[in-house]
């Protein structure tokens, strides 16, 4: 077990929980800045580096491990009272799992749209082979960037992509560079390295998510984005999918809200990347939640 890097923001002299911050795969603990000033007062707000990202370290990756890391830094700062965690994409499924395999340290979770890219039966209108077959494409098209050395102009350029979602130029650059790893020739490592993200990405495609979120026994708040980003030219089919996987999606948790008392869905006006694009949207649908605990 490892005491992950992690930012200790302060707060919490009003008896409020713990907020446990977790971000998404190949970013880091930076893009909870601009959230982290909407909050409020009344909670100690704790942001993390996942295992192999940002300053972390990690020779392999899975959610066990992780568990067990976010155990041993609790344990560390001597906090023994429940938290929540709130996490943006894997660290939404991170959230959820802590939550299901750690009750009594779990007084609610968050998950930012942490759903992955589900199953064909989730993706209504489309042809199940079909979409079997997309995924695997978009599966390998992940893997096969995993751990890529980058040119030293990437961070630039990721920026400036940015800017076209709404987000802020210098707040954009900012979380790209925390994400990533100075090479010596000014060039940058993604993050994590390659057997790790292999790992991490197999430990994504395996978990089950609905299944999971069916075991959470606490309050649960999951958040979905509503809006698509751009689809990449010469990908335009990508934005089929993401429209009927949307459609899918939507369903699926509303039926779930439906079943499960302490399930609550809402939707938020801003894309995948709402941390940095709709900083104090996401921090009102936290500071909401916590308020209902």
């Amino acid at each position: 077990m490892t005491v992950l890097h992690l930012r200790d923001h302060g707060g919490g002299f009003d008896g409020g929980p713990v907020l446990l911050l977790l971000h998404a795969a190949s970013r880091s603990l930076a893009d909870w800045d601009a959230v982290v000033p909407h909050l409020g007062p009344g909670h100690r707000v704790l942001a993390v580096d996942l295992p192999g990202h940002g300053l972390g370290t990690a020779s392999s990756w899975s959610f066990h491990a992780v568990l067990d890391d976010l155990d041993e830094t609790l344990n560390a700062l001597g906090i023994v009272d429940p938290v929540v965690p709130v996490g943006h994409s894997l660290g939404g499924m991170v959230a959820a799992s802590y939550a299901v395999e750690r009750p009594g340290r779990v007084q609610g979770a968050v998950n930012l749209d942490g759903f992955w890219w589900g199953t064909p039966a989730q993706y209504p209108g489309m042809d199940p082979d079909e979409v079997a077959r997309r995924l695997a494409d978009i599966g390998a098209m992940a893997r096969a960037s995993a751990g890529l050395r980058m040119p030293a102009e990437y961070v630039e350029q990721q920026a400036a992509y940015s800017v076209g979602l709404g987000i802020p130029y210098e707040r954009a650059k900012a979380s790209f560079r925390a994400s990533v790893r100075e090479l010596p020739d000014g060039g940058w490592q993604l993050l994590p390295e390659r057997e790790c993200a292999l790992e991490m990405l197999d430990a994504m495609d395996a978990l089950g998510l609905f299944a999971l979120f069916r075991r959470v026994h606490c309050p649960l708040l999951l958040v979905r984005a509503l809006h698509r980003v751009p689809a990449t030219p010469g990908m335009e089919w990508l934005d089929e999918m993401t429209e009927a996987y949307g459609h899918g999606l939507a369903r699926d948790l509303a039926e779930l809200a439906a079943d499960r008392a302490g399930v609550t869905v809402e939707g938020i006006e801003a894309t995948h990347a709402m941390l940095l694009e709709a900083p104090e949207r996401v921090a009102e649908l936290v500071r909401g939640f916590v308020a209902r605990l």
